[in-house]
């Protein structure tokens, strides 16, 4: 992180300007700086090989993980984000990838990990009342062949992964984000995802730090107080999930109140042009729907002055210098209206996944094309569209059904404010289709009205929903994405609650 601590030291050195504003008020970047240098001071200490070397950081959206961020760079260290919320065993899961020198979250963070089993070595405190412990040796940072950050997936499909980023990479996806979005030099930006997230975190820490200008942040995930901060703190950017988008736009109920926001990137779940189209008319600004992941930060995006077709009806196209494409099942490239395998390469691909404290690099082509696990369709025109996962597909009587297509169609219904299609085991099919849905104004939604609905767009029958569950909220995951293992379960759980289908 040292080019972007570099930039950020010399912009305070022009000029002192408010850096990071939160739930403890706001924090200048001479202060976040001073903070800063006690800490790398603190961890360098007790560094056999000087330096903080690999920082694990319980990376909440406060004050503390910039100032984390910004020690770390100043020492050329590499950092790693964490949840709080991470279990016990997730923990031990990524303490074993990352092998970090430096644990530093809060008192009882330490004792809900037993970090203290996994690093015997110096204990302190820092940052107001923080803990850290350090692993005896020298701090080698080589180790990560460039990498300055370690970033978790959301473990929405799996164990959660620790993705090596490089500087370049960082820097490229935010000046891109920069560019597409029209944004300057000192403007405001929101980060309302948890900063633990990789994507949050290089789209709210490392791209606030290159603005020079104030990284607002919400905790604890309230779309009444999201909008209330950014619409306080004029912020001209954020990025979230749909699900945040779609509470916001409610929750906003048609004033208009983030006027001032240029865009809105949205990303990392199932979207419906209809439901964004409401959403951003209620808070007064523009949705950009776009495509991208851990391993291959932000790599397409459409622009604030798109039409809404190209905004919020497919994903954007690729930054200058990424290429991504879609592959046949034989290999060949797909031509623009044709469904293929995804892939990408460019600036912001990763270095790989962290493994036993190391880099192991990633599974390319020969050509340098990585496979993000998508299906997508490209367009004449260079946008793109996700079409699914390859692996999101329900099995029934030997008949893959692609979920992403009937939530899609789901989400158009007027009443469907969030949906979710999940499987559930039937002993003759082997599985049936079961929705789990929210409505818009809390009244109930029944099957018939469902598929009624369905067949008046054409969808399939092969394809509708066997069973219909109204919930309060979908089941999510820490950085607000669809938790498909959580809807799983939970229709399951319903399912055994009542009778078989007709």
């Amino acid at each position: 992180m040292r080019q972007i601590v570099r930039e950020f030291q010399r912009m305070a050195d022009e000029a002192d300007f408010v850096a990071v504003v939160e739930e403890t008020g706001a924090h200048t970047a001479r202060e976040l700086l001073d903070a800063a240098t006690v800490l790398a001071g603190t961890l360098a200490d007790d560094a056999a090989g000087g330096g903080c070397g690999t920082v694990l950081v319980q990376a909440d959206n406060s004050w503390r993980t910039v100032v984390a961020t910004l020690a770390v760079g100043m020492s050329g260290g590499t950092l790693a984000v964490v949840n709080r919320h991470t279990t016990a065993a997730e923990f031990t899961a990524a303490w074993e990838d990352v092998r970090p020198d430096v644990v530093l979250a809060e008192p009882s963070a330490m004792d809900d990990w037993a970090v203290h089993d996994v690093l015997p070595g110096p204990a302190g405190t820092a940052l107001d009342g923080w803990q850290y412990l350090s692993a005896p040796g020298r701090r080698d940072v080589c180790r990560w062949s460039g990498g300055v950050l370690v970033g978790l997936t959301s473990g929405s499909t799996g164990r959660p992964k620790g993705v090596v980023q490089s500087e370049e990479a960082l820097h490229y996806a935010c000046s891109s984000t920069v560019s597409v979005n029209g944004l300057s030099r000192g403007d405001a930006v929101a980060a309302i995802v948890p900063l633990s997230s990789t994507a949050a975190y290089c789209f709210g820490v490392y791209l606030s730090l290159l603005l020079g200008g104030p990284l607002v942040l919400a905790g604890k995930w309230n779309p009444a107080v999201a909008l209330q901060r950014m619409a306080a703190a004029e912020v001209r950017w954020t990025m979230c999930v749909p699900t945040m988008a779609l509470q916001m736009g409610a929750e906003a109920a048609g004033s208009g109140v983030l006027g001032g926001v240029r865009a809105i990137t949205v990303g990392g779940g199932p979207m419906d042009r209809g439901a964004l189209g409401r959403a951003e008319r209620s808070l007064g600004t523009k949705i950009l729907r776009v495509f991208g992941m851990s391993e291959c930060l932000g790599h397409t995006s459409p622009r604030a002055d798109d039409p809404e077709e190209i905004r919020l009806g497919r994903d954007g196209r690729p930054f200058p210098g990424t290429d991504v494409r879609a592959l046949t099942p034989d290999g060949l490239p797909a031509g623009p209206g044709v469904t293929g395998r995804a892939q990408v390469r460019g600036p912001s691909l990763f270095l790989g996944y962290a493994r036993d404290g190391q880099v192991e690099p990633p599974a390319l082509t020969e050509d340098g094309y990585f496979a993000t696990g998508d299906l997508l369709m490209t367009h004449e025109d260079g946008t793109i569209s996700i079409m699914g996962r390859e692996k999101d597909v329900i099995i029934r009587g030997g008949r893959n059904i692609d979920i992403t297509e009937i939530e899609r169609a789901v989400a158009a219904h007027p009443r469907v404010a969030r949906a979710c299609v999940a499987a559930v085991p039937d002993e003759v099919l082997g599985e049936r289709v079961a929705l789990l849905v929210v409505t818009e104004d809390g009244d109930p939604i029944d099957l018939a009205e469902v598929t009624g609905h369905l067949e008046s767009i054409g969808l399939s029958k092969t394809k509708w929903p066997e069973y219909v569950y109204d919930i309060a909220e979908l089941p999510q995951t820490r950085v607000g994405k669809i938790d498909r293992a959580g809807a799983r379960d939970l229709a399951f759980r319903m399912r055994a609650r009542t009778s078989d289908p007709a």
